[in-house]
């Protein structure tokens, strides 16, 4: 190694698999229907890939209800409750679904559990889209549980029959603390038959370990609202690392690069290719042009778009 500065990349960064199948399928709606089509919230959260397609007149809105009747409807990669489904189908709207194969996969587990009569705690974030289309599933029986303090607070009997699920998109340290509280207090406790958290998310966290140690600074591409981006950045700090979110080169600040050799960097699961390029361009501007590639694993995993957008008429 060096002894210049240098920037190590943690791979894998960027597009995960929900994503690249979520941006594949408003692409081939586009090619299908024309513009515009509408999304229900942002198809990722990024606010690159969500102004690039708004350019090409796909419209994002908040809720079904400002969809006109009839029109064609995303639903965005985290997924929407049986609810959102139910009026979009009143409301006569042609709906594709882009939820994430690994949410879709939660919302089952949700609904097992809640047949089987368990109490529904769902560790996550109360705003997140995926946390409310998750909780639609089972809201009677469902309680969010945000933090180690909230595990400890649950006013709920030692042997009542509970199960928990996570957002994918979670840090995994901080999900194992809090499904430690939930192990400890109570004794009739399921959880999911594999990990909650994705893939891609652990996959990143994992990267931002395995540098964090030989850098003096992390950069994490990613938007102020991607969680999974966010997840990662505070890895890099709980680790003791200077860290910080960049939604685009417009975000950096030259000033972070005092004193600085070293500089980490990746990208979360929703963050296009070209920003991290950007930013890469910019350091190499600063003088950090020598980038060293650091592999923590390989994503080969795809997921295809519906058949209805891919079939020939």
């Amino acid at each position: 190694m060096s002894g210049g500065k240098q920037v190590l990349l943690a791979e894998p960064q960027g597009f995960c698999a929900g994503v690249r199948r979520a941006i594949a399928i408003i692409e081939l709606a586009l090619e299908r229907h024309g513009a515009p089509i509408y999304v229900r919230k942002e198809i990722v959260h990024n606010h690159h890939v969500v102004g690039e397609f708004q350019q090409r007149g796909v419209r994002f809105v908040d809720s079904e209800d400002e969809v006109p009747e009839g029109a064609v409807c995303v639903f965005s990669a985290h997924g929407v409750s049986p609810q959102v489904r139910q009026n979009a189908d009143t409301r006569g709207l042609d709906v594709i679904d882009a939820t994430c194969p690994l949410v879709a996969k939660v919302h089952q587990e949700a609904r097992r559990f809640a047949r089987d009569g368990r109490t529904l705690l769902l560790v996550g974030h109360a705003d997140h889209e995926e946390v409310e289309g998750t909780f639609g599933h089972a809201p009677d029986q469902t309680i969010i549980v945000e933090t180690v303090a909230d595990a400890e607070a649950l006013d709920l009997p030692s042997d009542a029959p509970v199960a928990y699920l996570t957002q994918t998109t979670l840090s995994v340290d901080e999900t194992r603390d809090i499904i430690a509280v939930l192990q400890r207090r109570f004794t009739d406790l399921r959880g999911p038959g594999t990990d909650d958290i994705c893939f891609a998310s652990q996959n990143r966290q994992d990267g931002i370990r395995s540098i964090v140690d030989r850098c003096d600074l992390v950069l994490v591409v990613g938007s102020t609202n991607s969680s999974n981006s966010i997840r990662m950045v505070e890895v890099a700090r709980r680790l003791g690392a200077e860290a910080e979110l960049v939604p685009d080169v417009t975000h950096f600040d030259p000033a972070w690069l005092t004193g600085v050799n070293t500089v980490g960097v990746s990208a979360g699961a929703s963050a296009p290719e070209i920003l991290v390029n950007q930013l890469l361009d910019l350091l190499a501007e600063l003088g950090y042009a020598d980038t060293a590639v650091h592999r923590v694993a390989t994503e080969d995993i795809v997921f295809t778009p519906p058949a209805r957008l891919t079939e020939t008429s």
